[in-house]
């Protein structure tokens, strides 16, 4: 039996196992737990968890994990979750191959290139290009995409210094409004990527737990299509962007 299989299948006579959902902790949370509200999910106890990870809501058939935005992938390609929230940058970047079923609209921002103002690269020149950014895989396949050569350089936080410092000629990076670049004298060249948080789904869940699995998928897409006039958000629930660099 496969290591998802052995997850969806419930305890001997205790009834069908829960969805166990794998919800990112920080920013996207909150509008999340809005969303999951409209859909007619009772996520209240996930607005303060404290040091809680794990909540257990059995009337809605719901065991939900909380885990970094980053690792949500991997907990639903292990089968340690059915379901999942994801950016579309961090899918992309993992190559894990899940089932998204739903584009939740959640957190939009882009994922550009961008140069220092006063030290634009000449395209046409034959340089070294070195690029910093977190998101090598995407660069280097934007690169290829257009027969284009560069040095890829993997940091892990605040891209935008690696320019002054001297360490690339560009770099890859999320942003939302594009104030964090324009504060470190940078501009964008071009998008990569357009983003939004996804529903994502284990493929093996999604034969093991269809009923259940397609009853939120379903839910959660009326309540993405609901018109703006009919969304009330949860209480506490304060809508913050996805991308932390401006």
């Amino acid at each position: 039996m496969g290591r998802a299989a052995r997850a969806a299948r419930g305890a001997p006579g205790r009834g069908p196992a829960p969805v166990t959902l794998a919800l990112p902790k920080g920013r996207i949370l909150e509008e999340a737990l809005a969303l999951f509200a409209r859909a007619g999910y009772d996520l209240r106890a996930l607005h303060r968890p404290g040091r809680r990870l794990i909540f257990d809501l059995p009337e809605d058939g719901l065991r939900v994990i909380l885990v970094k935005d980053l690792d949500v992938p991997t907990y639903l390609d292990y089968g340690a979750a059915d379901a999942g929230i994801a950016g579309r940058d961090v899918i992309e970047e993992q190559g894990f191959d899940l089932y998204e079923p739903l584009d939740l609209g959640l957190g939009r921002c882009r994922l550009v290139l961008a140069e220092p103002i006063d030290r634009p690269v000449d395209e046409r020149a034959a340089i070294h290009l070195r690029i910093a950014t977190k998101y090598p895989q995407l660069t280097r396949r934007w690169l290829d995409e257009r027969g284009q050569s560069a040095e890829v350089i993997k940091l892990f936080g605040s891209i935008e210094l690696a320019p002054a410092a001297g360490l690339c000629d560009r770099l890859v990076d999320l942003v939302q409004t594009g104030e964090t670049l324009r504060q470190h004298r940078l501009r964008e060249v071009t998008t990569l990527l357009a983003v939004t948080a996804r529903l994502v789904v284990n493929r093996a869940s999604l034969k093991l737990k269809a009923g259940p699995l397609s009853d939120l998928v379903r839910r959660l897409a009326a309540a993405v299509a609901a018109p703006a006039s009919a969304r009330r958000p949860a209480a506490c629930a304060t809508p913050r962007p996805w991308c932390a660099s401006g």
